[in-house]
């Protein structure tokens, strides 16, 4: 009966997690991006792909702009399938797999000029993936949107208050001075 059990029990556990949340080619963008501002920016362009589908947003991009939309998807393959409970858990995985990579170069380079680009570059999105999903809360059809639409906003909102503790970003200050020149003396 104990084995029974176990089996029943794995096999679920198999099932269970059958879908990933990214594509096969979104997944190889990831590897190959090594730069966490650019894995970043892959997770942020593979979030953005689901909630287009997710608001319905998909359809008018992608006939707007037709050479766009076959560049896309020869790069970024295939538009993501599934539920719109799937898709929006799909944004939530994304989200927490996104927060894990700043975390580990983190962990290893706290010092990265890395960190604080990609951190914000991500809350700018997260900020963009609320706004978007805060309407679909009242139009949850199941336990598992819901469910879902939850965990993709408390992830969401972990990431934007992480960047709010971030310094004022230095380095572009400098670079709007640069641009604007010296100074002329009166």
């Amino acid at each position: 009966m104990l084995l029974a059990l176990l089996l029943a029990a794995s096999g679920y556990s198999v099932a269970a997690q059958t879908r990933d949340h990214l594509t096969p080619q979104e997944v190889d963008l990831v590897k190959d991006a090594q730069a966490l501002d650019l894995r970043t920016g892959i997770f942020i362009k593979a979030a953005e792909r689901r909630m287009a589908l997710v608001t319905g947003t998909a359809a008018s991009t992608s006939t707007s702009n037709s050479k766009q939309a076959k560049k896309d998807a020869e790069l970024w393959g295939d538009v993501p399938k599934g539920t719109r409970a799937e898709l929006i858990g799909d944004v939530a995985k994304i989200l927490d797999e996104a927060i894990t990579n700043i975390d580990d170069v983190s962990m290893h380079d706290e010092k990265s000029p890395l960190l604080p680009k990609a951190l914000r570059k991500l809350a700018a999105a997260a900020t963009q993936i609320i706004d978007q999903l805060t309407p679909l809360r009242s139009q949850a059809k199941s336990e598992e949107e819901i469910g879902n639409l939850e965990q993709a906003v408390e992830n969401a909102q972990s990431i934007i208050e992480a960047a709010k503790i971030l310094p004022p970003p230095a380095e572009k200050e400098k670079k709007d001075k640069a641009k604007a020149g010296p100074k002329e003396k009166p």
